[in-house]
């Protein structure tokens, strides 16, 4: 098979990658066309044989010399197809700012593709809809994102008006933001809380309120993936339930809240592994919705906390 035509994309988008940051290392280049460092070094040498200003650090990576671009890179209606996805993801999960840059990017994208392509992604955008059933931002606060995105880039503190979700005031804080990332349908900031002298994680619907301040960094932190793992080296309990079949496939998609493990299938029931909280509170009342549909395996103090709660509920009604 020729390989000089796999080659010549892969040195092209090679030659991409540097325009579009300041470094790039030999690794990541490898990873992401799952070539060796020898093929890697192989094609550099290729770019620069071409005439291409690279300059290389030991240690570091490639770069660019300033001032060397190319002529502006035109998209295939496939590449710029996969951008209305991410333009409508823009709309309905980032706050108004972000969402008001991101379609000032597009514009300028579509602005360079040929007329027929055109054509090919407004019949594609026009039949894609993403709906939130959550309210990811708080009113009061319609840029907390783009802010955050800023503190991070500058090294700066911002603000915070913060509502803890077991608090009735609202606190300020300075906060140096570390990261932003999306879970359980909440988007959220890790940074350190100079109140509370630690690191922290804010839910961006609980911001009231968020300002930008020229005072900079005052620790050099690790990357935000460091602190999220951290972060889960929490006290779990192994939980494991036995659950109808019928009933458990309605499960899939909450299950995972809950420090979900495995299943297996035992005749007409799933077993269910969790490990959970180690309090077992959320996971106690999550099983209550389909308790009468399910049974415990472990452990009884779960069982304990359930019958707590039933008789909780069975005081109140009468």
């Amino acid at each position: 098979m020729d390989e000089t035509p796999k080659r010549f994309d892969r040195i092209v988008a090679i030659l991409i990658q540097l325009q579009s940051k300041k470094i790039v290392k030999a690794q990541e280049l490898a990873n992401r066309f799952e070539v060796s460092l020898r093929t890697i070094y192989r094609d550099i040498r290729t770019l620069e044989a071409s005439g291409v200003p690279i300059y290389s650090e030991a240690g570091v990576g490639y770069a660019l010399m300033d001032g060397y671009r190319l002529p502006p890179v035109m998209f295939t209606r496939e590449e710029a197809s996969s951008f209305i996805a991410a333009e409508k993801l823009m709309q309905k999960f980032t706050d108004v700012t972000l969402g008001n840059h991101y379609a000032s990017a597009m514009y300028k994208l579509k602005a360079v593709l040929r007329s027929d392509d055109k054509d090919w992604v407004s019949s594609i955008e026009s039949n894609v809809l993403m709906q939130s059933s959550e309210k990811l931002f708080n009113d009061k606060s319609p840029n907390t994102l783009a802010i955050i995105f800023e503190s991070i880039a500058e090294k700066t503190q911002v603000i915070l008006s913060y509502q803890a979700i077991d608090a009735d005031e609202i606190t300020e804080r300075n906060i140096e933001a570390v990261g932003l990332f999306h879970d359980n349908n909440n988007w959220y900031m890790l940074g350190y809380c100079h109140l509370r002298k630690d690191y922290r994680q804010f839910r961006a619907d609980r911001i009231h309120e968020i300002k930008k301040t020229e005072i900079p960094f005052s620790i050099e932190h690790d990357a935000l993936e460091t602190y999220l793992d951290k972060s889960k080296n929490i006290p779990t309990t192994k939980i494991r339930i036995l659950v109808d079949k019928k009933i458990a496939k309605y499960l899939t998609s909450e299950r995972k809240y809950h420090g979900f493990v495995s299943e297996k299938k035992i005749d007409d029931k799933i077993e269910m592994t969790f490990m959970s909280c180690a309090t077992l509170e959320g996971f106690s009342r999550w099983y209550l919705m389909f308790g009468d549909y399910a049974s415990i395996l472990e452990p009884e103090k779960l069982k304990t906390r359930i019958l707590e709660l039933l008789e909780i509920n069975k005081q109140r009604l009468l």
